[in-house]
């Protein structure tokens, strides 16, 4: 009667009170572990929400640290401009590095400004009927072969940008050479927004890229070379002969300690034979009017590299016209 009576009305015999016990320890442990997994996601969750607000907010100081440093270089380039309107040159003062300096607590910032006009301005390879310019088409070649680069490279650049179909004779490429890449594309046929579309040439590479970058830009057709604060090598490259880098520390020393454009277009000009002058002297200026302003900005332990390209009107008037987050 006992035994039946603990099998309950079922007639089934109840588990004992260990095995009881041993079915609560198991929910119990896997409720403090999912309380557990559940805690640790929520504050996971709670510290990438942080850490996310956190970066937003320091690029947004950033860009206002930025915004600032292009009001500062606009105020050197008027003040410039101001002092000397026929002539851009580095050593009116916004050549001169600032920073580093300490904007708030916290926020480090160190500038540079440089001239874009004193490189080589790629889109100048082709005028605007869409044309190859002989003249800076020899200019970079001889660019290219001063760096140690193949001259081939002018004919391909020029592919890229013209309107044309047919590859340059004897060097070029159009479509069909590179729909034949991986994976495929095709040339724009127009003016590049970015020295990096070099890269974009078959078999260019980044070596040569590194090695060219520093001495060549890509601003608005018809953007003159300024002698001024021309690098050395592009200097001769429209000269076709080494004259000014074969001494390029002593030309840098001489801009910096001149109070006065140096070379002055009436300097260039001997270094050159009548007929090479009598080409090259539409390509050149005393003057600018696109500049790169590179900003370094620490916030904490973070940091920013951000561009500007700047352009100043003929009333001194200075603008944005790009931000980036890469030099090219």
């Amino acid at each position: 009667m006992r035994r039946a009576a603990s099998r309950g009305l079922s007639g089934r015999e109840r588990p004992p009170a260990s095995a009881q016990r041993g079915v609560a320890l198991l929910v119990a442990i896997l409720l403090v572990a999912f309380g557990t997994i559940l805690a640790a996601a929520i504050a996971y969750e709670n510290a990438m929400t942080f850490r996310r607000g956190a970066a937003t907010y320091a690029f947004d100081q950033a860009l206002l640290v930025q915004e600032g440093a292009e009001a500062l270089a606009a105020y050197g380039l008027r003040l410039a401009q101001k002092s000397d309107p026929q002539h851009t040159y580095a050593s009116q003062g916004w050549g001169q590095p600032v920073g580093p300096l300490e904007v708030v607590p916290g926020v480090m910032l160190a500038a540079q400004l440089e001239d874009l006009q004193g490189r080589f301005n790629l889109n100048n390879l082709v005028r605007q009927d869409g044309t190859a310019d002989p003249v800076q088409v020899t200019a970079f070649q001889q660019l290219l072969v001063m760096l140690g680069l193949e001259p081939k490279w002018a004919g391909y650049m020029v592919d890229w940008i013209d309107r044309g179909t047919d590859p340059s004779i004897p060097d070029g490429a159009e479509d069909s050479v590179y729909m034949g890449q991986t994976p495929p594309y095709r040339t724009p046929n127009r003016y590049i927004t970015s020295a990096s579309e070099l890269l974009a040439l078959p078999g260019f590479g980044r070596d040569r890229y590194l090695a060219l970058a520093p001495y060549v830009t890509a601003l608005p057709y018809g953007a003159k070379l300024n002698v001024c604060t021309a690098k050395p090598q592009v200097l001769d490259a429209y000269l076709g002969h080494g004259d000014f880098s074969s001494d390029v520390q002593g030309l840098a020393k001489h801009r910096a300690a001149a109070t006065a454009c140096f070379p002055m277009l009436s300097d260039y000009q001997p270094a050159a034979d009548p007929a090479t002058w009598s080409k090259i002297a539409p390509k050149l200026q005393m003057t600018s009017s696109y500049f790169r302003l590179q900003s370094f900005i620490t916030i904490g332990s973070t940091e920013f590299n951000l561009y500007s390209l700047l352009l100043q009107d003929p009333t001194g008037q200075v603008r944005p016209v790009l931000r980036t987050y890469t030099p090219d």
